[in-house]
């Protein structure tokens, strides 16, 4: 699973074969500028899915994350705004962030016919609550409660649960004990798949403000600068574009744009 915000993300996905796009709302930190995910609206969440949908194709699983304040209202709430990021947006399931006390609330909505994936551990939409993001269920008495959480949510419904971070041990016994299947990040080795947000997959995010769990599978940012960088010192010393790059009266009347 990988995290997408646009047509752009939804194609580099769709060609790389992964296998769940997750509109998440991170975008509120990685796209927006915020730093929590707790301003992200529907209508945000509504207009990026539908755009991830339009460059994956259906060639992944689509799913979009329930912003902060989208469900935990009431379950009428919750039925409404997931209707929207499905029928509005095109995602095939939701993402919600919560433990038993919501299971309730995933009950209603696979009843209405909308797949859910939970989220335990560390939960962003929290991260005053919480104290900041920091690592759950160091001791155990928060990992048991952590694991009551991933149970009620299976038996509530869910076909998946994020977790994350979360110690490893921990993350390995929700993986052994639950009946779904369980996608880490920032939870070690052992779920049965893993999720990360694509900028920092692509290393767009400065190196010095990744979480330490994040492998940096490309040095895209530092890339992207140096492109840039030789762009402003080409077009100051005149050597973009050149005449072979540039469009001539001698050419085809009809030439295209380039696309």
């Amino acid at each position: 699973m990988v995290t997408a915000y646009d047509a752009f993300h939804g194609r580099l996905l769709r060609e790389a074969g992964i296998d769940i796009a997750l509109v998440g709302d991170s975008l509120g930190m990685v796209v927006q500028g915020h730093d929590s995910t707790l301003p992200v609206t529907v209508s945000e969440m509504v207009y990026h899915t539908r755009m991830v949908s339009r460059g994956l194709r259906g060639a992944a699983l689509l799913v979009s994350d329930m912003p902060f304040l989208s469900y935990q209202p009431s379950i009428e709430v919750a039925i409404k705004e997931a209707g929207r990021l499905v029928k509005e947006g095109g995602a095939q399931a939701v993402k919600l962030e919560g433990g038993k006390d919501y299971a309730p609330t995933v009950r209603a909505l696979v009843s209405s016919m909308i797949p859910v994936i939970g989220h335990v551990g560390l939960l962003p939409q929290r991260v005053h609550a919480m104290g900041g993001f920091r690592v759950q269920g160091r001791n155990s008495s928060e990992g048991e409660s952590i694991l009551a959480d991933a149970r009620a949510l299976a038996q509530a419904g869910v076909f998946a649960l994020v977790v994350e971070g979360v110690p490893l041990e921990l993350a390995k016994r929700i993986t052994s004990e639950v009946a779904v299947p369980v996608i880490g990040i920032g939870a070690g080795p052992h779920t049965d798949g893993q999720v990360l947000v694509i900028h920092d997959l692509l290393g767009w995010t400065k190196e010095e403000s990744l979480p330490r769990f994040v492998r940096p599978f490309s040095r895209g940012g530092k890339e992207a600068v140096r492109a840039l960088s030789e762009f402003r010192r080409e077009v100051e010393n005149g050597g973009f574009p050149r005449e072979s790059e540039s469009y001539s009266e001698a050419g085809p009347e009809n030439a295209p744009l380039p696309q």
